[in-house]
This record gives C-alpha cells, sequence and structure tokens, in this order.
C-alpha cells in the first residue's frame, strides 16, 4: 500500500512581499528550495502561522539568496508582509518504508536565514 508523507518543510518562512497581480503561486528563494530539495512548479501546502489561514499552490524560484517569500495571486489575500508559514510538500511511499521516513526540514530566523535542518531520505 502507498501513503502520502511530508518530503520537505521550511518552517517559519516570513513573507517578505505580496503581488495581488501576479498570476499565482509562491516565490521562495531558490537556495532555500535547493536546501530541501523542494523543485519549481511543485505543488505545495502552506499554513500561516499567524492567521491559521492554510493554501494551496506551487512553488517558484525566487533570487538566490535574498530570502524572498512572495504570496502572489489570490493567496496574497491569506497573509500580510512579516507573517510567518510553514511551507510543506509530500510525496507517495510504500507503507512499508513509512515508519523509517525523514522529511527534508529547515526552520528559518531573522531575513529568512536558516537557524536549523534536518536531512531527509
Amino acid at each position: 500500500m502507498q501513503i502520502q508523507v511530508l518530503r520537505t518543510k521550511i518552517h517559519r518562512a516570513q513573507v517578505t512581499e505580496s503581488c495581488l497581480d501576479y498570476e499565482g503561486s509562491l516565490t521562495i528563494d531558490e537556495a532555500l528550495m535547493e536546501k530541501v530539495g523542494m523543485v519549481p512548479y511543485e505543488r505545495i501546502l502552506c499554513g500561516n502561522l499567524a492567521n491559521g489561514n492554510r493554501f494551496e499552490t506551487y512553488a517558484i524560484r525566487g533570487r538566490r539568496g535574498s530570502g524572498d517569500v512572495i504570496l502572489n495571486g489570490a493567496v496574497a489575500h491569506l497573509g500580510k508582509t512579516g507573517d510567518r508559514l510553514t511551507i510543506m510538500s509530500y510525496t507517495w511511499t510504500d507503507s512499508s518504508l513509512a515508519q523509517a521516513w525523514n522529511p527534508s526540514v529547515i526552520v528559518l530566523g531573522d531575513r529568512n536565514r536558516i537557524v536549523s535542518e534536518r536531512s531527509g531520505q
């Protein structure tokens, strides 16, 4: 049997900007995406720690080293600059492998700099 498990997580990412007129997505600093193994256009689920909103969209690359986390399109209504997000992606795995599964996780601090990390599978 296959089950879905957390693959990557960027925890406490601070929203740096909102762009309502963009067609959609969440812009994430390319270096942060690479650190957890997230790829451009990957489906993501986000939780806004400030207001409890949860939304699904896809990730797009932001400028490397910029710390950018930008709400684009309709999701710009679900948060504001300064809000903290948990950004997650999932994968399918065999249930027999799930007990030993380890996601790739980074926790961010000021200016979206990495303060801790755990490597995944």
